[in-house]
């Protein structure tokens, strides 16, 4: 596992300063980023940004599982996951 993260703030930083825009621009530009995924995503809509990531709504069916304190087994109703895949990019660069 990864010992070392990036948060939002920090991400908003390096790509200010990389690409010469002002923090507040980047972070306008991520929030509608997360915005239009969560939109397209919750319609059921894939979003794919090719050799990047992909990213898509699936279904989960009903199931019995059990409760682990009790062992009592209960009902999980069906519902909606997501599922990111990332690209060949991003994969090479993880090497």
């Amino acid at each position: 596992m990864a010992d070392k993260s990036l948060n939002k703030t920090e991400l908003v930083a390096k790509i200010a300063a990389s690409t010469g825009q002002s923090q507040a621009t980047v972070d306008a530009v991520l929030g509608g980023l997360f915005d239009a995924l969560s939109e397209s995503v919750g319609s059921g809509t894939k979003v794919s940004i090719p050799g990047w990531l992909a990213v898509e709504r699936t279904h989960r069916a009903a199931r019995t599982g059990r409760n682990p304190q009790t062992g009592a087994t209960i009902d999980i109703p069906a519902g909606y996951s997501v599922k990111v895949s990332a690209g060949s990019k991003l994969k090479a660069a993880a090497k």
